[in-house]
């Protein structure tokens, strides 16, 4: 059976790139002030990147996972549970958020540590879900799962070494 193309609406769109990077600015207010002051203080391991490559590196992710809502909320007619699947798609964004706010701001490294697992399950169900509505938009969440994991170990890592 052949699927019709949906056509494609420009403010929707930007409204779903709009919601993750809203949320990019949100946290990186709690990040700011710290990167330059408490953070160089912190012990971090050998992997630790530069600091220079979380920004650009957020941003792609973001505009991925705004795609990735986008592609979603154009079959909103077809999903059987969408207020469940917004509920996961709000609930990791959330989660993501609220990393920033107890690393950076809080400096709750302990507490940070079991945030962010809490924040790669709920990516991973979420890229699971959106695969199963939108097989691309479920793939534009691997970056996301890769970089999640990713800062899982490092800060992980920083907890041990602090």
């Amino acid at each position: 059976m052949h699927t019709p193309k949906t056509k494609f609406q420009f403010f929707p769109f930007i409204i779903n790139l709009a919601i993750p990077l809203l949320m990019g600015v949100i946290g990186s207010l709690f990040t700011q002030q710290s990167v330059s002051t408490w953070y160089l203080t912190l012990a971090k391991p050998s992997f630790n990147p530069p600091s220079w490559v979380f920004g650009p590196v957020w941003t792609a992710i973001y505009i991925m996972i705004g795609i990735s809502a986008y592609l979603v909320w154009q079959k909103r007619d077809t999903i059987a549970h969408l207020p469940r699947t917004a509920a996961i798609y709000f609930i990791q964004l959330v989660l993501n958020l609220f990393w920033s706010f107890l690393f950076f701001y809080a400096h709750k490294l302990g507490a940070s540590v079991i945030e962010i697992v809490a924040l790669l399950v709920a990516v991973i169900i979420n890229a699971r879900v959106f695969y199963k509505i939108d097989k691309t938009a479920g793939m534009l969440f691997i970056p996301y799962i890769l970089w999640v994991s990713f800062a899982t170990l490092l800060t992980y890592s920083i907890y041990n070494l602090n």
